[in-house]
């Protein structure tokens, strides 16, 4: 393997790792938006800001460490996609922001008004977000950001590939919160909101498989070097991710205490890198493959260096945050409010 080709796959694993953590970030907010008034969404409410209030910042250093690696490593692919589809990048970095607004400021002001003004603010945010990130990704799959960044600013991430990817990244969100928050509600010991949550599970998880679906026959039509390398070299890999997906689904179906989380990032870390191999050896198909848009030597060995140092300090890090979380240890802490009393 040459060094591009073990950065791509550094790039690779941290698109992975905000698909599942920033997905499930994002898709917290979706079911938000889908609680129902104050007094029925109050309880499920209060159980996804317990989920998501000690981690949703380190949710989204995979995104910054996606995009530095991507501008160190491939700078004239970073170009590309930024000039083309600075649009929809733009609209998903909007979004980031006024989501991180109204998360923060809802539970911060006392008029009801305003919290439900950030309150929402927080929601549709977490809605459109995930969208705009999938046109980004339909733009790539389907051709449409050629290698000198001249593409169309318009439909360049408008047509069908694009739109169906941002669909699917909504439900895959929807769904990994939904699996995440089941179990959180059991820790918890709340048995209603463990149902509650399970069926929210299910039937966006088959959406998400019946959204997967379709998203193969636009691909069809409107990637199809992409499309050819899904039912390719990287069939094996959508094979994992539909029956890891199925598996998750039944069982949930079941009231399985374990397994469902498990499965279901299986299924989506396997539609991540599916589509890695299926666009393989490109990073713009069909115009610029990996070893044509990689940095300087020198700037690749200096990318697995730090990422290097990054597996020791800061892996275990994050590792910490999220075990202590999954223990309900800053629960027990209380709120920082909560500690100055």
């Amino acid at each position: 393997m040459s060094e591009a080709e073990a950065v791509t796959a550094v790039l690779w694993l941290g698109a992975t790792l905000y698909a599942i953590f920033g997905g499930a970030d994002f898709g917290v907010g979706f079911w938000d938006l889908f609680a129902g008034d104050a007094e029925r969404g109050e309880r499920p409410r209060a159980l996804m800001d317990r989920a998501l209030a000690p981690v949703w910042e380190a949710n989204h250093v995979w995104l910054i460490f996606c995009l530095v690696v991507l501008w160190t490593a491939f700078p004239e692919v970073f170009a590309a996609i930024m000039t083309t589809l600075f649009v929809p990048l733009t609209l998903a970095a909007l979004g980031i922001v006024l989501r991180g607004a109204g998360f923060a400021f809802r539970k911060a002001v006392d008029p009801v008004e305003q919290r439900r003004a950030f309150g929402a603010l927080f929601a549709l945010s977490s809605l459109l977000t995930p969208f705009f990130m999938g046109t980004v990704i339909g733009g790539i799959a389907s051709g449409r950001v050629p290698a000198d960044g001249d593409g169309d600013r318009l439909t360049s991430w408008l047509n069908g590939s694009s739109v169906a990817i941002g669909v699917l990244f909504v439900a895959t969100s929807a769904y990994l919160a939904a699996v995440f928050l089941v179990s959180d509600a059991r820790r918890a010991g709340e048995d209603d909101l463990v149902a509650y949550f399970r069926r929210r599970a299910l039937w966006s998880g088959a959406a998400a498989g019946v959204v997967a679906l379709a998203s193969l026959v636009v691909l069809r039509e409107d990637a199809r070097f992409v499309f050819d390398g899904l039912t390719g070299d990287a069939a094996p890999l959508v094979a994992a991710s539909a029956v890891a997906g199925i598996g998750a689904l039944v069982l949930l179906a079941r009231a399985a205490p374990r397994g469902p989380r498990p499965l279901a990032v299986i299924a989506v870390a396997a539609m991540v890198w599916g589509w890695a191999v299926a666009q393989h050896p490109y990073l713009l198909p069909t115009s610029t493959t990996i070893d044509a848009a990689a940095a300087s030597n020198d700037s690749l060995t200096a990318v697995l260096v730090v990422f290097g140092v990054a597996v020791i300090v800061i892996l275990p890090a994050l590792g910490l945050l999220y075990t202590l979380h999954q223990r309900s240890t800053f629960d027990e802490l209380g709120s920082p409010a909560d500690r100055r009393r």
